[in-house]
């Protein structure tokens, strides 16, 4: 019997994104499963198929860290994954926040101040990627991105960054893995937020089922922005004691040559 978990939810997600091949076996002929078997799995773990079994059901929900490192080795996934499944696990267990926090009206003011100080475009965004400030260079970039009050992720899924984002499918799918590594599965502003945009846009359900959970950390990007290429390089920083809120600045390109080596580096290929 499975149990709701998503620390369940995000495992069987991730082994069905994992083929065989990409962890050293051999994909045998008529092989029908998605992705790697749960027996698979923890043998590459060095865990119980049973007790595997029970994480991706939810009866069991408190692995220890060192399960969950073997569990990333075995699927390939990073340090921050480990980190996120973590937080899964005081989900499952009830530890922790749940719905949105306010951010105090003094911190608010005090990253107004910061950002406002900045000669390039920055925004401070919450858990939920809504933004809670920005500056007058970031708004008069792209006019109505990055507006106090507005959702970050509903605006790149609308049709306006579609058009000027030249590698949009990429960072899409990074703002939605930073959107999941972030938030709190309980929070109720998500739920909203995710039913909202599953409801109305079909590549948004696609990405989101994917589980993909990683923070913005940097990037770079490429917009069209009034019929003239501009290159970007993008960072993003957790402010310390600020509810988990995040800091995003942008650099431009300052000369050509720099413009052409980002794009010869394939920085902005596959990126997410």
């Amino acid at each position: 019997m499975a149990f709701n978990s998503p620390l369940g939810d995000y495992l069987r997600a991730r082994r069905a994104a994992t083929q065989p091949e990409d962890v050293g076996l051999v994909r045998m002929p008529g092989r029908r499963v998605e992705g790697l078997r749960r027996e698979e799995v923890a043998e590459l773990a060095g865990v119980s198929s049973d007790y595997y079994l029970r994480l991706e059901q939810g009866r069991d929900r408190q692995p220890s860290f060192q399960v969950l490192q073997a569990i990333a080795r075995a699927l390939k996934l990073d340090a921050s994954a480990v980190d996120y499944m973590l937080r899964l696990t005081h989900v499952d267990t009830g530890v922790g926040r749940s719905d949105d926090m306010e951010i105090a009206a003094d911190v608010v003011s005090g990253l107004d101040e910061m950002v406002a100080q900045w000669p390039f475009p920055a925004y401070v965004t919450n858990r939920n990627l809504r933004i809670l400030s920005s500056n007058e260079s970031a708004r008069q970039l792209v006019p109505e991105m990055w507006n106090p009050g507005g959702s970050l992720i509903v605006a790149i899924f609308g049709d306006a960054w579609r058009r000027i984002d030249q590698h949009w499918e990429c960072n899409a799918r990074r703002a939605v893995a930073a959107l999941r590594f972030a938030s709190d599965p309980r929070d109720s502003a998500l739920r909203d937020l995710v039913g909202l945009l599953s409801m109305r846009d079909a590549d948004f359900r696609r990405i989101w089922s994917a589980h993909e959970a990683a923070p913005l950390g940097a990037c770079r990007l490429q917009l069209n922005l009034g019929g003239e290429e501009r290159f970007f390089d993008q960072r993003t920083l957790v402010m310390p004691d600020a509810e988990g809120s995040m800091v995003t600045v942008l650099r431009e390109a300052e000369s050509s040559g720099e413009r052409q080596e980002w794009t010869q580096d394939g920085e902005f290929e596959g990126a997410a």
